[in-house]
């Protein structure tokens, strides 16, 4: 097999001695995780309450919250991992304020996009494949993961999605494994990330129950219980729900789901703008 490619960043032992490791939700499927040394960005959203986000095929959705941060407020960024390109996930002020040469993980299409839009490092990965990103002693795999975003035959008209896993090592020792579930059903291959990538310590999931002319196009409360059955982390946190008018599934349905059907998941839920600590890590091979 192929091994992956590789980025090295410049080597930065003070940034990596200080760093906590943390992931912030800022709204919508933008979370900011700093782990090992590495603060990455997902789902760049920085549309305003009230501002509209175009999702394709004509259809546009009304912001309803704001973002915790704007993008000044934002550290140092060494890469982002982007799901796909619909503007609820990277919209018109990311592409016009964050930084062109920062890599975008995504699938092809939306590197595609991205290119278009004047970003320099998009790095296209197919289901499966990995980037692999260091510095110093640290390391992050990011691994693409598969999605569904809508049944056949509206599947067809939407752009590609993915999932991301992120593990992080420190000198050849894993710290954490991250599941970033991306914008999702239930499909038949969240049982083979399950069987390829045990021991998930952390799952971000997105929730929403995104509907279109009555089409589900994200977990409502009901799927998102089920996935997390499925690739059984040891800690979840939901995010993806109640900041557009699309979303037709509050987070009380989850929260009441996940109740009902105790599940055997650490279930973390955040406000926007809080930051949880994900404490100290065991190192695992």
């Amino acid at each position: 097999m192929t091994e992956p490619p590789v980025i090295r960043l410049p080597d930065d032992e003070t940034r990596a001695a200080a760093a906590d490791d943390t992931v912030t939700f800022i709204g919508t499927a933008t979370m900011l995780i700093r782990v090992a040394g590495f603060s990455i960005l997902t789902d760049p959203n920085f549309l305003h309450s009230g501002d509209r986000a175009y999702v394709g095929m004509g259809v546009s959705t009304k912001r309803l919250t704001e973002p915790a941060l704007s993008i000044g407020q934002l550290p140092e960024l060494d890469f982002i991992v982007l799901s796909h390109h619909h503007e609820d996930h990277f919209d018109r002020i990311a592409a016009r304020d964050l930084d062109h040469d920062l890599p975008v993980i995504t699938v092809p299409h939306a590197a595609r996009q991205l290119r278009k839009q004047g970003f320099r490092v998009p790095i296209a990965l197919s289901t499966w494949q990995s980037q692999i990103i260091t510095r110093g002693d640290a390391t992050v795999r990011v691994t693409s993961l598969p999605g569904k975003h809508a049944p056949r035959p509206l599947g067809y008209l939407l752009p590609p999605v993915m999932g991301s896993l992120l593990d992080f090592y420190h000198d050849g020792d894993r710290l954490l494994r991250m599941y970033v579930t991306g914008d999702t059903l239930l499909h038949r291959g969240l049982h083979e990330i399950a069987a390829r990538f045990p021991g998930i310590d952390l799952c971000l999931i997105h929730l929403g129950g995104t509907r279109i002319a009555g089409i589900l196009l994200t977990m409502d409360g009901r799927q998102g219980v089920e996935a997390l059955r499925i690739v059984a982390p040891r800690q979840a946190i939901p995010v993806h729900y109640d900041d557009y008018t699309l979303f037709r599934s509050p987070l009380s349905d989850f929260r009441q789901a996940a109740a009902e059907a105790e599940l055997p998941v650490h279930v973390r839920y955040l406000s926007r703008g809080e930051t949880h600590s994900l404490g100290d890590h065991q190192p695992r091979r």
